[in-house]
């Protein structure tokens, strides 16, 4: 192949912007917000004045300057910044400015073990959803910390629910739509949130780029996700609690900013506050240190499994697509679906189970509902029915 010297002479920096420029309009507002601060952090700062044929020939120059983010940034973060990098210079080759990439075989991160993802049991959720209620949050805090374990959403597609997304019926809530944080700015169906206007979504079928601004992550995505009677019946409450059009909101009345709820509410909640010093005035206990609200997700993945749910249902109701043969010939059933919510309503009542009697004492204060409930399990399991807590994660008290 004929590479004109010429047009190998253009600069990284040059190419770099047509390039973005060309593939915005196809690109989700997220991914081309982490393209553009990639160049302007990290990229430019290195290579904007390099010509392209610098780069394929400057091998060692970029072994140094990963070494070099590898000194700023996690591990993480260099991997995401280098993929960037790569995605430009394969683009130069393809526009036939360059033979080949220098990225190939480039070692950007240690190898080291990814560190284990934290699996929380029944009563550790609860306990942390009753500290939530009892920050400040209410109910609101509440139902989002047992939405987030009992459903397996992501932040994203739980923060953005609205009221006329949730099936009454089915007692389902519809992953339609998340809410995206981009550059500071909240959008829902693509569209940037007003504090005097409420998002609806676009009227009529919509085609294209416009069609796939504000999808969920993937098309597997968009589902409805059916929540277990008990966890249905909150849920409901905190809808008929106020008459935003958000179903979980701040104190204010306005959507949640991930990065607010987490450092706030959701770290003390499941941290505590000052937990090695029992002697501490303000001490609480941690209820499992570092578990962030995307464990929850995971969290939620392994009760399934526990739970002997097939694979197809699982991923299903996690959003994600079945791989291989599997994605033409197996296929979610009612039966797997009431296997689900089954599993769930136990674990439900053995997180009720496993709390101590004062913290029942409270929960009931604020739920009277719920004491009818915990009177019969306690006699059921006082009669041998030691089946409702076997699907249980062992507890801790």
């Amino acid at each position: 192949m004929w590479i004109d010297p010429r047009e190998a002479e253009r600069t990284f920096g040059e190419f770099a912007e047509e390039y973005l420029a060309a593939i915005r309009p196809r690109l989700a507002d997220g991914t081309m917000a982490k393209y553009q601060s990639h160049l302007d952090n990290q990229l430019l700062s290195q290579w904007s004045d390099w010509p392209l044929i610098g780069i394929f020939n400057s091998y060692v120059e970029i072994e140094k300057w990963v070494s070099e983010l590898h000194e700023d940034y996690a591990e993480s973060t260099v991997a995401s910044v280098f993929a960037s990098f790569s995605t430009v210079l394969n683009a130069a080759v393809r526009a036939r400015l360059i033979p080949a990439s220098p990225c190939s075989g480039i070692r950007v991160t240690s190898g080291e073990y990814a560190p284990e993802r934290l699996v929380a049991s029944p009563v550790q959720g609860l306990r942390a959803a009753m500290r939530l209620y009892e920050s400040g949050l209410g109910l609101s805090g509440f139902v989002l910390c047992l939405a987030d374990l009992y459903t397996g959403c992501r932040w994203s597609e739980l923060a953005g629910q609205q009221k006329h997304e949730y099936d009454e019926i089915n007692k389902a809530i519809g992953v339609l739509a998340p809410l995206k944080e981009v550059g500071g700015v909240l959008k829902k169906y693509g569209k940037t949130i007003l504090e005097t206007e409420i998002p609806t979504p676009p009227p009529g079928r919509q085609r294209g780029a416009a069609a796939r601004k504000g999808r969920t992550k993937t098309p597997a995505g968009t589902r409805w996700v059916q929540l277990p009677p008990s966890i249905a019946v909150f849920y409901e409450l905190l809808m008929d609690s106020h008459r935003h059009p958000f179903v979980f909101t701040t104190p204010e009345g306005r959507p949640w900013r991930r990065s607010n709820f987490r450092q706030r509410y959701w770290r003390p909640a499941w941290d505590g506050v000052s937990p090695d010093d029992s002697t501490a005035k303000d001490h609480v206990p941690a209820v499992l240190p570092w578990f962030t609200f995307h464990e929850g997700r995971h969290t939620h993945a392994t009760w399934l499994v526990e739970d002997g749910v097939a694979e197809v249902a699982r991923r299903a109701r996690l959003g994600q697509k079945m791989k291989g043969v599997a994605r033409v010939y197996d296929h979610v059933t009612d039966p797997m679906r009431q296997q689900i919510i089954d599993g769930l309503e136990a674990r439900w009542n053995a997180s009720l189970l496993g709390l101590t009697a004062t913290e029942r004492a409270r929960l009931t204060g604020w739920f009277p509902h719920l004491g009818p409930v915990i009177t019969r399990l306690v006699i059921e399991r006082g009669d041998g029915k030691d089946e409702l807590i076997s699907r249980s994660s062992p507890v801790d008290h």
